[in-house]
């Protein structure tokens, strides 16, 4: 028995929602248009919302990897180039085979010493009747294992600000929505002071750029999602499934599903294709939807009936343009799950980050099932 509601699901999508409907407006109303279309053109943007058109997108149309409005557009104004997200061809390759070295099986029991003890350290007040923000939590956790995977000695969450801030300021430069003016500059000061703190004893490195992506890839991620995806098992009474330790990694699949914290990637297509019967011409931009692909607005989580796992794990995009990153999420989430499960907690306030690059908490802050304190729900 696990005691939920049937409200709960409910309640805890409303929640979730509001991280959309707060933090990024016109981001919502965009992934509302033609939402009930697989495909669906804007004037010059494409919008993808089906499984299999946003599978093809990535897999089968060749994609302009610079072009202005994209990731690794971004990515190379704001650095020297060369980064994972930029690269083509034969070292495109070369990079993602260096960085799914360092995120394999292998790499992740490396790094896991490294956040358990951030876990271990920032739950112990929730045994004591304290509550806890989770969001400062998963900012020194992303930052941590940024370190540790980098071999960098430096603040973890100074490293995990600045990923912040450059991410959000680069964010306003390639999402879609007006621009204010001068946020090239910013984006481009703020990966500045990223690469500094990034950088190695004895200087800048050819790397930094790729350092920096790395680290804005994983910190924005892992704050996003981590939160968010408590706050789904809080509301929606999922403690029971992740307690069982062979529903877990299903549950832990199907929280990555509906928070989708990459919610939509905007890429550009390099040449003339077609998706589900739309006419796709070289040089339009395409908004892959991955929350819409994943079902993460339709289809609630469910560890016994799980999504497929080509459903689900489109929410780490798709063949050669999956992110190597996605052992590492579920790993982390997994321990996070299991190191809340004893305290079966709950949501006592939540404030949206309304300046994040990606749709998340501000603060999260939860309380011991066995806490006797009120709740302070806002």
């Amino acid at each position: 028995m696990t005691g939920r509601s049937s409200s709960a699901p409910a309640r805890a999508r409303r929640r979730d929602r509001r991280v959309y409907t707060r933090s990024h407006p016109v981001l919502f109303a965009l992934l509302a248009v033609g939402r009930r279309r697989a495909v669906a053109r804007v004037g010059g943007a494409v919008l993808v919302h089906g499984t299999e058109p946003y599978r093809q997108a990535l897999t089968r149309v060749p994609l302009d990897r610079t072009a202005a409005g994209t990731t690794g557009g971004a990515a190379r104004e704001l650095s020297a180039g060369g980064t994972l997200f930029d690269q083509e061809g034969t070292g495109h390759r070369a990079t993602r085979r260096a960085v799914a070295a360092g995120l394999g099986a292998a790499g992740v029991e490396r790094l896991r010493p490294v956040w358990q003890e951030v876990l271990d350290r920032r739950l112990a007040p929730l045994g004591a009747g304290h509550d806890v923000d989770l969001v400062p939590l998963a900012r020194e956790l992303a930052g941590a294992t940024v370190c540790a995977l980098l071999g960098i000695a430096g603040d973890p969450e100074a490293i995990a600000e600045a990923a912040a801030g450059a991410a959000a300021a680069a964010v306003r430069d390639h999402l879609p929505g007006p621009r204010r003016p001068g946020t090239a500059r910013a984006a481009a000061a703020a990966t500045a002071r990223l690469e500094a703190l990034l950088a190695p004893v004895g200087g800048e490195t050819a790397e930094s750029g790729l350092r920096a992506m790395l680290a804005v890839a994983a910190v924005n991620t892992t704050v996003a999602a981590l939160p968010r995806a408590a706050a789904w098992c809080a509301d929606a009474g999922l403690w029971d499934e992740a307690a069982d330790d062979r529903l877990r990694p299903a549950l832990v699949d199907e929280l990555l599903r509906v928070t989708a914290p990459s919610p939509l990637l905007p890429r550009v297509a390099a040449t003339d294709a077609q998706l589900d019967g739309c006419p796709v011409r070289a040089g339009d931009r395409l908004i892959l939807v991955a929350r819409h692909a994943a079902r993460a607005h339709d289809r609630l989580p469910d560890a016994r009936r799980p999504a497929p796992p080509a459903v689900a794990r489109l929410v780490f995009g798709a063949g050669a343009h999956a992110c190597p990153g996605a052992r590492l999420a579920g790993a982390q989430l997994a321990d996070v799950l299991a190191a809340l499960v004893p305290h079966r907690p709950t949501v006592v306030r939540a404030r949206v980050d309304r300046g994040a690059a990606l749709p998340g908490w501000r603060s999260l802050t939860v309380r011991a099932a066995h806490a006797r304190r009120s709740p302070e729900n806002r």
